[in-house]
């Protein structure tokens, strides 16, 4: 498996945990008592998302400007 199928696999996870965290912060921040910091326990994998969307959404680009290089290259 090569890099970019790591990065979109690991992508994938991430938005599963992060919609897990997301979901249980609700479900503590509802409770009579809510302990605040457990808001910020989304925060890593949005973090985490936020750099692999980024590599994901550069991908195409980085893959047509190699193209032209090379195509400009061997002429």
């Amino acid at each position: 498996m090569n890099a970019n199928k790591w990065v979109r696999q690991i992508h994938r996870w991430l938005a599963i945990a992060f919609t897990v965290t997301v979901i249980v912060t609700f479900i503590a921040l509802a409770q009579e008592n809510p302990v605040v910091w457990v808001s910020y326990v989304p925060l890593l994998p949005l973090a985490l998302l936020l750099f692999t969307g980024l590599y994901l959404f550069a991908l195409p680009y980085a893959a047509k400007w190699r193209r032209g290089r090379t195509v400009a290259g061997g002429r």
